[in-house]
């Protein structure tokens, strides 16, 4: 635990003004990042009296051991170049509003000749309209299945409309009237579009006319005696409107706004967004935070504005995706302290002015007051689920300290798992969890190349040789001071006319977090003490003294300490023991999802490349065309012809080797062959 008197700016380095500060750790991370209308004053609150800091904040000062600032312009600015590091650095200590899922929505593939509606979770994609988000996956499916009779466009995937456009019969949704069938032609691209097109205006809020067009076309036809078809719209009407109950309106004046609200209280905030669009509330979305220190309404709220429309809009901006995520007017409880500045920041990612506002009255505050309280159940509930399982945590890190004599808690623990089958396919695993929770982004894998023919043991101390050679070779390699900043670094000052090289632990030439820039307080590897024994002897060997390494024997689960007789025996119920089965049997889940991907890729490779004429452009081009080994096999010499880059003769190559000698003569006389039986 670091003494945070001993990287104290001294007294008047400080500049008074606006700017963004970082605090690092031993290793050189970024664990904290902060912005402040003048650094001098706000970089003195953290160097107070430590009994009066927050929880967090008195954890973050003590972990630091440096503090560094850039000095810009304006605040505008501060926004912008705090939340780039942020993303950039991922600071273990900062606000992270991010999902604990991702959050449904309805997909538009506009891209298609024929576009699909379908329920859809991750990143944004060119060319794909989405309406959402959703709290809940059935509610779209629900409000789907309701309007399908009205706009009757597809729903199934590529696979189902090619299977049943080749047996020329549609699937059971066209024979009940909720698909028009386009697979076997009932309608062509054009009209099918026409539907899709329908559908999203309809989902868009211009809702009246739809209906004012299928009330009118009721009664010409009720006028005209086709009372079959004026009880068919009278029943896409009524379907409508149900579909409209679901969505309420809630604002009369068709207003497109995000309403934000929080509860909190000293450690925590929940956060709680209502997407309301065209006077609907077409999405609820909600995150729970932990708190760096004390911040009130107002800073949480510029926290998560920055945050959540900075994500968004780069989101955006990869799918090259249209619109805005940006509404015109983002109502909230309480205004940022410098709203003008956020507002300007807010304007400029949407392209047009965005108000930023407390509503007062009305029909606006009544809906600002439901999300309120929506955010307070939320936040009930939170502290229901996690009360346990936060304090599960900080025991297991304080019962692994005591039962491995460890010389403070393991923080950081990696561990190390080896699969294969017999001996082929060797790879191994690299999982790290922080403060008892997986940190995947720090995941690594690899194919062991001299320890395969040895078994587990030998493999074991490659692997932990090779990635503790990459650390000290990672923190050899790190440039000592940063260009533009003073050479007694705890109180460095960056000139903001100067680029900044990236820390110890960011690559220079990429901008991203070195692989293997951290060790772990805390090496677990999957085995007896043979492979603990290993590991150990791999670690000495590079001169490393401070990493305490344990192995976890899966049958009894024994804990097993380098050149210990006997093993440690955690009791059944000790959450110490239930941390290190969890990191061990997450490393056993990714070593063993790599050697499936190696082994099938193997597979696929070994007969490919037997192939005539075949080389790895081709080959990848006809992987990337059908997908797996087993549907390249079942495709004829057109259908493997059409891919890019492939001729007749390479087809008739390519379908000859994968079918056992059958040749493309069987396509002609009729004759069926499916995965390579005739």
């Amino acid at each position: 635990m670091a003494d945070p008197s001993t990287y104290r700016p001294a007294p008047g380095t400080i500049p008074d003004s606006p700017g963004v500060y970082r605090f690092r750790d031993a290793d050189g991370r970024v664990i904290y990042v902060g912005k402040a209308k003048s650094l001098r004053s706000r970089l003195a609150s953290y160097f107070a009296d430590l009994s009066g800091l927050h929880p967090r904040t008195r954890q973050m000062v003590t972990t630091a051991t440096g503090v560094q600032w850039t000095v810009v312009n304006t605040e505008v600015e501060a926004l912008q170049l705090e939340y780039s590091w942020i993303k950039e650095f991922d600071p273990r200590f900062n606000v992270r509003y991010r999902d604990d899922k991702s959050y449904p929505v309805l997909a538009v593939t506009l891209n298609e000749q024929y576009p699909r509606l379908h329920v859809y979770r991750g990143p944004r994609k060119k060319g794909v309209r989405y309406f959402g988000p959703y709290a809940h996956a059935w509610a779209i499916r629900d409000t789907l299945d309701m309007l399908l009779r009205v706009f009757p466009a597809r729903t199934c995937s590529n696979s189902v409309f090619k299977r049943h456009a080749e047996i020329g019969r549609p699937c059971l949704l066209g024979y009940i009237d909720k698909c028009s069938a386009p697979c076997v032609g009932r309608v062509d691209a054009e009209q099918h579009r026409d539907i899709v097109d329908d559908f999203c205006d309809f989902l868009s809020g211009r809702t009246d006319t739809m209906m004012r067009r299928l009330d009118a076309q009721m009664q010409e036809a009720s006028e005209q005696l086709d009372f079959e078809r004026a009880a068919r719209l009278r029943d896409d009407l009524e379907a409508l409107r149900r579909a409209m109950e679901k969505q309420a309106v809630v604002l009369g004046d068709g207003t497109d706004a995000d309403m934000v609200a929080f509860a909190e209280d000293e450690l925590a905030a929940a956060v709680q967004v209502f997407h309301v669009r065209g006077g609907r509330v077409r999405g609820q979305r909600g995150w729970v935070i932990d708190k760096a220190e004390n911040t009130d309404t107002a800073q949480l709220t510029e926290q998560f504005l920055t945050q959540f429309y900075g994500e968004q809009a780069s989101l955006a901006e990869q799918a090259d995706a249209g619109g805005s995520p940006v509404p015109r007017e983002v109502l909230v409880p309480q205004l940022p302290p410098d709203p003008d500045a956020v507002a300007q920041w807010l304007g400029g990612l949407r392209g047009t002015k965005v108000g930023l506002r407390v509503p007062q009255r009305g029909d606006k505050r009544t809906l600002l007051e439901t999300v309120e309280r929506n955010a307070k159940e939320a936040f009930s509930q939170y502290k229901l689920r996690r009360a346990g399982d936060i304090t599960a945590r900080s025991a297991a890190l304080q019962e692994l300290q005591e039962a491995l004599a460890l010389d403070s808690a393991p923080l950081r623990i990696e561990c190390i798992d080896v699969s294969h089958v017999q001996g082929s396919d060797v790879v191994a695993s690299l999982v790290v969890f922080e403060d008892g929770v997986a940190r995947k982004s720090e995941y690594r894998r690899f194919s062991v190349r001299e320890g395969a023919d040895g078994g587990d043991v030998a493999s074991v101390a490659e692997v932990v040789r090779r990635r503790f050679a990459r650390y000290l070779a990672e923190t050899e390699n790190a440039p000592a001071t940063p260009p533009g900043v003073q050479s007694d670094a705890t109180t460095a000052v960056v000139d903001p006319a100067q680029e900044e090289e990236p820390s110890p632990g960011v690559d220079p030439e990429t901008g991203k977090p070195r692989k293997f820039a951290y060790p772990p307080n805390l090496l677990v590897v999957d085995g007896g003490a043979p492979q603990a024994n290993a590991a150990a002897e791999a670690v000495a060997e590079l001169g490393i003294t401070d990493v305490a390494v344990v192995g976890l024997a899966k049958r009894l689960e024994e804990v097993w300490l380098p050149a210990e007789p006997e093993p440690v025996i955690l009791p059944r119920t000790s959450e110490a023991l239930y941390l290190l089965q969890r990191v061990r049997d997450e490393a056993h889940r990714f070593a063993v999802t790599y050697h499936r991907k190696k082994r099938s890729r193997r597979l696929t490779d070994s007969e490919l490349d037997a192939i005539p004429g075949l080389g790895r452009t081709r080959k990848a081009a006809l992987l990337k065309h059908f997908g797996s080994l087993r549907k390249i096999r079942r495709a004829g010499v057109d259908e493997i012809s059409a891919v890019p880059g492939f001729g007749r003769s390479t087809a008739e190559a390519v379908y000859t080797a994968l079918n056992g000698g059958e040749t493309a003569s069987n396509e002609a006389s009729g004759e069926e062959i499916e995965g390579g039986k005739q």
